[in-house]
Protein backbone atom coordinates (compact mmCIF):
# COMPACT_ATOMS: atom_id res chain seq x y z
CA UNK A 1 0.00 0.00 0.00
CA UNK A 2 1.02 3.54 -0.93
CA UNK A 3 1.44 6.20 2.11
CA UNK A 4 -1.36 8.22 1.22
CA UNK A 5 -3.91 4.58 1.02
CA UNK A 6 -2.81 3.96 4.56
CA UNK A 7 -3.43 7.51 6.06
CA UNK A 8 -7.21 6.70 4.07
CA UNK A 9 -7.24 3.60 6.03
CA UNK A 10 -6.43 4.95 9.20
CA UNK A 11 -9.07 7.75 8.77
CA UNK A 12 -11.91 4.95 8.87
CA UNK A 13 -13.95 4.28 11.71
CA UNK A 14 -12.66 1.03 12.26
CA UNK A 15 -8.91 1.87 11.63
CA UNK A 16 -5.96 -1.43 11.74
CA UNK A 17 -3.45 -1.11 14.70
CA UNK A 18 -0.23 0.51 13.23
CA UNK A 19 2.81 -1.60 14.57
CA UNK A 20 6.43 0.43 14.27
CA UNK A 21 9.22 -2.38 14.46
CA UNK A 22 12.36 -0.37 14.88
CA UNK A 23 13.74 0.26 18.03
CA UNK A 24 12.64 2.56 20.61
CA UNK A 25 15.30 5.70 19.55
CA UNK A 26 13.90 5.87 16.06
CA UNK A 27 10.21 5.61 17.39
CA UNK A 28 10.54 8.45 19.20
CA UNK A 29 12.08 10.68 16.19
CA UNK A 30 9.63 9.31 13.83
CA UNK A 31 6.48 7.56 14.43
CA UNK A 32 2.71 7.96 12.20
CA UNK A 33 0.35 9.16 14.70
CA UNK A 34 -1.45 6.40 17.49
CA UNK A 35 0.91 3.59 16.65
CA UNK A 36 2.25 1.56 19.14
CA UNK A 37 6.28 0.47 19.18
CA UNK A 38 8.38 -3.43 19.38
CA UNK A 39 11.67 -3.26 17.80
CA UNK A 40 12.23 -6.43 15.92
CA UNK A 41 15.23 -6.43 16.12
CA UNK A 42 15.06 -7.51 19.80
CA UNK A 43 14.84 -11.63 20.63
CA UNK A 44 11.53 -10.30 23.00
CA UNK A 45 9.96 -8.71 20.02
CA UNK A 46 7.07 -10.84 20.49
CA UNK A 47 7.08 -10.76 24.01
CA UNK A 48 6.22 -7.23 23.60
CA UNK A 49 3.67 -7.70 21.58
CA UNK A 50 2.12 -9.65 23.90
CA UNK A 51 2.17 -6.77 26.53
CA UNK A 52 0.83 -4.50 23.83
CA UNK A 53 -2.41 -6.38 24.42
CA UNK A 54 -3.27 -6.53 20.58
CA UNK A 55 -6.04 -8.43 19.40
CA UNK A 56 -4.64 -11.64 17.34
CA UNK A 57 -7.86 -11.49 15.02
CA UNK A 58 -7.64 -7.69 14.48
CA UNK A 59 -5.65 -5.83 11.25
CA UNK A 60 -2.69 -5.02 11.94
CA UNK A 61 -0.36 -2.84 9.66
CA UNK A 62 3.58 -2.78 11.08
CA UNK A 63 5.67 -0.55 8.99
CA UNK A 64 9.59 0.27 9.43
CA UNK A 65 12.23 2.19 7.79
CA UNK A 66 11.15 1.38 4.13
CA UNK A 67 12.61 0.61 1.26
CA UNK A 68 16.11 -1.28 1.23
CA UNK A 69 15.32 -2.57 4.83
CA UNK A 70 13.32 -5.84 5.50
CA UNK A 71 12.16 -4.83 9.15
CA UNK A 72 8.54 -4.87 7.97
CA UNK A 73 8.47 -8.24 6.44
CA UNK A 74 10.56 -10.05 9.56
CA UNK A 75 7.90 -8.74 11.98
CA UNK A 76 5.00 -9.67 9.85
CA UNK A 77 6.42 -13.03 9.57
CA UNK A 78 6.84 -13.22 13.16
CA UNK A 79 3.38 -12.30 13.84
CA UNK A 80 1.83 -14.43 11.49
CA UNK A 81 3.73 -17.66 12.94
CA UNK A 82 2.61 -16.39 16.53
CA UNK A 83 -1.41 -16.62 15.44
CA UNK A 84 -1.90 -13.10 14.29
CA UNK A 85 -4.01 -13.54 11.11
CA UNK A 86 -4.92 -10.23 9.61
CA UNK A 87 -1.09 -8.76 9.11
CA UNK A 88 0.13 -6.26 6.21
CA UNK A 89 2.99 -4.50 5.93
CA UNK A 90 3.16 -0.82 5.13
CA UNK A 91 6.53 -1.34 3.17
CA UNK A 92 7.27 2.30 2.25
CA UNK A 93 7.77 2.92 6.00
CA UNK A 94 8.94 6.24 7.76
CA UNK A 95 10.68 7.12 4.42
CA UNK A 96 7.74 6.89 2.46
CA UNK A 97 5.61 8.65 5.30
CA UNK A 98 7.29 11.60 5.58
CA UNK A 99 8.12 12.15 1.88
CA UNK A 100 4.21 12.15 1.11
CA UNK A 101 4.22 15.39 3.29
CA UNK A 102 2.13 13.38 6.13
CA UNK A 103 1.63 14.44 9.52
CA UNK A 104 4.19 12.35 12.07
CA UNK A 105 4.23 12.42 15.97
CA UNK A 106 8.49 13.00 17.49
CA UNK A 107 11.01 14.60 17.37
CA UNK A 108 11.79 14.44 13.61
CA UNK A 109 15.50 13.53 14.12
CA UNK A 110 16.51 10.38 13.41
CA UNK A 111 19.32 9.09 15.20
CA UNK A 112 22.53 10.15 13.02
CA UNK A 113 26.24 7.94 14.17
CA UNK A 114 28.67 10.02 15.67
CA UNK A 115 31.59 11.37 14.08
CA UNK A 116 34.97 10.12 15.41
CA UNK A 117 38.45 12.56 14.82
CA UNK A 118 41.77 12.53 16.59
CA UNK A 119 44.00 10.36 17.35
CA UNK A 120 42.60 7.12 19.57
CA UNK A 121 44.85 4.89 21.70
CA UNK A 122 44.48 1.14 21.89
CA UNK A 123 43.30 -0.06 25.73
CA UNK A 124 45.32 -2.94 25.36
CA UNK A 125 43.29 -4.35 28.49
CA UNK A 126 39.79 -4.71 26.39
CA UNK A 127 41.31 -5.24 22.98
CA UNK A 128 42.36 -9.29 22.22
CA UNK A 129 43.75 -10.85 19.15
CA UNK A 130 43.04 -14.72 19.04
CA UNK A 131 45.14 -16.99 16.80
CA UNK A 132 44.74 -20.14 15.16
CA UNK A 133 47.19 -22.49 13.78
CA UNK A 134 46.28 -25.79 11.68
CA UNK A 135 47.43 -28.74 10.37
CA UNK A 136 45.74 -31.58 8.56
CA UNK A 137 44.39 -33.61 11.37
CA UNK A 138 43.72 -30.63 13.96
CA UNK A 139 44.35 -26.89 15.03
CA UNK A 140 45.45 -25.50 17.85
CA UNK A 141 43.93 -21.48 19.29
CA UNK A 142 44.51 -19.20 22.08
CA UNK A 143 45.46 -15.59 22.58
CA UNK A 144 48.46 -12.93 21.98
CA UNK A 145 48.14 -9.07 23.80
CA UNK A 146 48.51 -6.03 22.14
CA UNK A 147 51.36 -4.14 23.69
CA UNK A 148 50.30 -0.85 22.10
CA UNK A 149 48.61 0.71 19.21
CA UNK A 150 46.63 3.81 17.05
CA UNK A 151 44.25 4.47 15.32
CA UNK A 152 44.25 7.81 12.94
CA UNK A 153 40.69 8.99 12.35
CA UNK A 154 39.82 12.47 9.93
CA UNK A 155 36.48 13.58 10.36
CA UNK A 156 34.78 10.30 10.39
CA UNK A 157 37.30 8.64 7.77
CA UNK A 158 40.02 6.11 9.14
CA UNK A 159 43.73 7.51 7.66
CA UNK A 160 45.74 5.04 9.25
CA UNK A 161 46.60 2.64 12.14
CA UNK A 162 49.87 0.83 13.89
CA UNK A 163 49.73 -2.11 16.38
CA UNK A 164 52.45 -3.95 18.63
CA UNK A 165 51.88 -7.36 19.65
CA UNK A 166 53.55 -8.99 22.55
CA UNK A 167 54.36 -12.37 21.38
CA UNK A 168 55.81 -13.58 24.59
CA UNK A 169 52.59 -13.60 25.85
CA UNK A 170 50.99 -16.26 23.93
CA UNK A 171 48.86 -18.65 25.15
CA UNK A 172 46.66 -22.02 23.98
CA UNK A 173 42.94 -21.88 25.07
CA UNK A 174 42.20 -25.29 23.25
CA UNK A 175 44.25 -27.66 24.68
CA UNK A 176 43.09 -29.01 28.66
CA UNK A 177 46.26 -30.84 29.79
CA UNK A 178 48.50 -28.42 31.61
CA UNK A 179 51.39 -30.68 30.09
CA UNK A 180 50.31 -30.54 26.67
CA UNK A 181 49.25 -27.07 26.67
CA UNK A 182 52.63 -26.32 27.95
CA UNK A 183 54.25 -28.43 25.44
CA UNK A 184 52.94 -26.46 22.92
CA UNK A 185 53.46 -22.71 23.84
CA UNK A 186 57.46 -23.44 24.31
CA UNK A 187 57.48 -25.01 21.32
CA UNK A 188 55.61 -21.97 19.43
CA UNK A 189 58.67 -19.48 21.61
CA UNK A 190 61.39 -21.45 19.70
CA UNK A 191 62.90 -20.29 16.37
CA UNK A 192 60.54 -23.42 15.00
CA UNK A 193 57.77 -20.95 15.19
CA UNK A 194 58.14 -17.41 17.10
CA UNK A 195 61.53 -16.84 18.48
CA UNK A 196 60.17 -15.07 21.40
CA UNK A 197 63.83 -14.32 22.82
CA UNK A 198 65.05 -12.62 20.29
CA UNK A 199 61.71 -11.11 18.48
CA UNK A 200 59.64 -10.59 21.02
CA UNK A 201 57.19 -8.22 19.61
CA UNK A 202 55.32 -8.49 16.30
CA UNK A 203 54.23 -4.81 14.42
CA UNK A 204 51.70 -3.61 11.76
CA UNK A 205 52.07 -0.91 10.26
CA UNK A 206 48.98 0.81 7.88
CA UNK A 207 50.25 3.09 5.21
CA UNK A 208 46.59 3.65 3.94
CA UNK A 209 43.15 2.85 4.42
CA UNK A 210 40.70 2.78 1.84
CA UNK A 211 36.83 2.63 2.25
CA UNK A 212 35.30 -0.24 0.46
CA UNK A 213 32.75 0.54 -1.77
CA UNK A 214 28.91 -0.28 -0.30
CA UNK A 215 29.76 -1.45 2.55
CA UNK A 216 26.68 -2.32 5.53
CA UNK A 217 26.49 -2.48 9.07
CA UNK A 218 28.31 -5.42 10.25
CA UNK A 219 30.78 -6.01 7.25
CA UNK A 220 34.73 -4.47 7.10
CA UNK A 221 34.45 -0.94 5.75
CA UNK A 222 37.85 -0.29 5.41
CA UNK A 223 40.75 -2.01 3.09
CA UNK A 224 44.07 -1.87 5.65
CA UNK A 225 47.45 -1.93 3.32
CA UNK A 226 50.96 -1.68 5.28
CA UNK A 227 53.57 -3.53 6.87
CA UNK A 228 53.68 -6.73 9.26
CA UNK A 229 56.99 -7.19 10.90
CA UNK A 230 57.31 -10.17 12.57
CA UNK A 231 60.69 -12.17 13.55
CA UNK A 232 62.27 -8.54 12.02
CA UNK A 233 61.35 -9.81 9.57
CA UNK A 234 58.32 -7.30 7.32
CA UNK A 235 56.51 -7.82 3.84
CA UNK A 236 53.44 -6.15 2.65
CA UNK A 237 50.16 -6.53 4.03
CA UNK A 238 46.40 -5.97 3.04
CA UNK A 239 43.47 -6.79 4.98
CA UNK A 240 39.58 -5.70 5.64
CA UNK A 241 38.98 -4.03 8.95
CA UNK A 242 35.43 -3.12 10.66
CA UNK A 243 35.73 0.22 11.99
CA UNK A 244 32.83 2.19 14.27
CA UNK A 245 32.84 4.92 16.52
CA UNK A 246 30.73 3.98 20.15
CA UNK A 247 27.78 6.44 20.52
CA UNK A 248 30.17 9.74 22.47
CA UNK A 249 32.57 9.27 19.70
CA UNK A 250 35.41 9.14 22.12
CA UNK A 251 35.74 5.53 21.68
CA UNK A 252 36.16 3.12 18.69
CA UNK A 253 36.04 -0.39 18.02
CA UNK A 254 37.58 -2.25 15.09
CA UNK A 255 37.99 -5.95 14.40
CA UNK A 256 39.76 -7.60 11.32
CA UNK A 257 41.38 -10.97 10.52
CA UNK A 258 45.01 -10.96 9.29
CA UNK A 259 46.13 -13.81 7.60
CA UNK A 260 49.50 -14.40 6.60
CA UNK A 261 52.24 -17.05 5.55
CA UNK A 262 54.71 -17.96 8.51
CA UNK A 263 57.92 -19.33 6.03
CA UNK A 264 57.70 -15.53 4.80
CA UNK A 265 59.23 -14.66 8.58
CA UNK A 266 61.70 -17.57 8.96
CA UNK A 267 59.21 -19.96 9.90
CA UNK A 268 59.99 -23.21 8.76
CA UNK A 269 58.77 -25.61 11.20
CA UNK A 270 56.43 -28.87 9.59
CA UNK A 271 55.82 -26.30 5.95
CA UNK A 272 55.20 -28.73 3.58
CA UNK A 273 56.97 -26.76 0.55
CA UNK A 274 60.33 -27.00 2.73
CA UNK A 275 60.44 -30.52 3.73
CA UNK A 276 58.92 -33.74 2.36
CA UNK A 277 57.95 -37.17 3.76
CA UNK A 278 56.62 -34.67 6.59
CA UNK A 279 53.31 -37.08 7.37
CA UNK A 280 51.66 -36.27 10.63
CA UNK A 281 54.23 -33.93 11.42
CA UNK A 282 52.79 -31.26 8.17
CA UNK A 283 51.87 -27.80 9.56
CA UNK A 284 50.22 -25.95 8.12
CA UNK A 285 51.44 -22.46 6.25
CA UNK A 286 49.05 -19.90 7.18
CA UNK A 287 47.94 -18.58 10.85
CA UNK A 288 45.36 -16.61 10.89
CA UNK A 289 45.27 -13.64 14.11
CA UNK A 290 41.55 -12.02 14.66
CA UNK A 291 42.20 -8.69 16.01
CA UNK A 292 39.39 -7.00 18.11
CA UNK A 293 40.49 -3.84 19.49
CA UNK A 294 39.11 -1.11 21.62
CA UNK A 295 40.70 2.18 21.69
CA UNK A 296 40.30 6.01 23.21
CA UNK A 297 40.15 9.42 21.76
CA UNK A 298 43.87 10.97 23.26
CA UNK A 299 43.38 14.44 25.00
Amino acid sequence: MTALELQTRIQTPQPPALLHVLPPEVFAAVHIPHSLNACVYETAFLDKVHALALDPAAPLVVYGAGEGSLDAIAAAEKLRAAGFTHVETFGGGITAWQAAGLPFEGTGHLPEPPIPHGTYRVDPAESVIRWTGRNLFNHHSGTVRLALGEIRVRQGELTGARFTIDMTSIACEDLTDRSMNAMLLAHLRTTDFFDTEHHPTAEFIADTAEQIPAWTDGTPNYQLRGTFTLRGISHPMAFPVLIAAKDDARHLTGQGVLTFDRTAYGSQYGSGKLFRFLGPHVVNDHIHLHVKIHAERMA
